[in-house]
């Protein structure tokens, strides 16, 4: 019974470590907060998988407008920080066109936005929308990739 009772004991001790957590000496609270990040520095989002849709617009300065408008929507969206990252896919058999990360808890939410996309509305893109969850500084994404695009659209 005794060997069992030391074993247990090392065990224990040789292992609390392994189940203890140390405070990162670089975390920033107020920072943190800012972001809205949980004690792992994480929060929820949702995630848009924008997909071919139905509708086919032959019509050629009508597709420009839409995608105008699609455009337009995403810088509005970035400005009221409900858009962490968007961008297009390469080429795929998936019929997949490109995804976005809102900073919004729920599909409804989600959902809301994406009606406000005019391509969106008008069939041109078709939507997947998942729960995600991910670093709570991926909002900041947006004020580095500011200083790394030369172009505007």
């Amino acid at each position: 019974m005794k060997i069992l009772i030391i074993s247990l004991f090392l065990f224990l001790v040789i292992n609390h470590n392994a189940f203890s957590q140390t405070i990162n000496p670089e975390y920033d609270k107020a920072f943190a907060d800012s972001l809205g990040a949980d004690d792992n520095g994480m929060k929820s989002y949702v995630l848009v998988i924008l997909r071919t849709g139905p509708a086919v617009i032959e019509d050629k300065d009508m597709r420009a407008k839409l995608f105008k408008g699609h455009m337009d929507n995403i810088n509005r969206l970035v400005k009221e920080k409900k858009l962490v990252v968007a961008g297009p896919f390469g080429k795929n058999d998936l019929t997949y066109r490109g995804l976005f990360i809102l900073n919004v808890k729920t599909i409804e939410e989600a959902k809301t936005i994406c009606e406000t996309d005019p391509a969106i509305k008008e069939g041109i893109f078709d939507v997947e929308l998942i729960p995600w969850y991910g670093s709570a500084a991926l909002g900041e994404y947006i004020n580095a990739s500011e200083k790394v695009t030369k172009f505007k659209m």
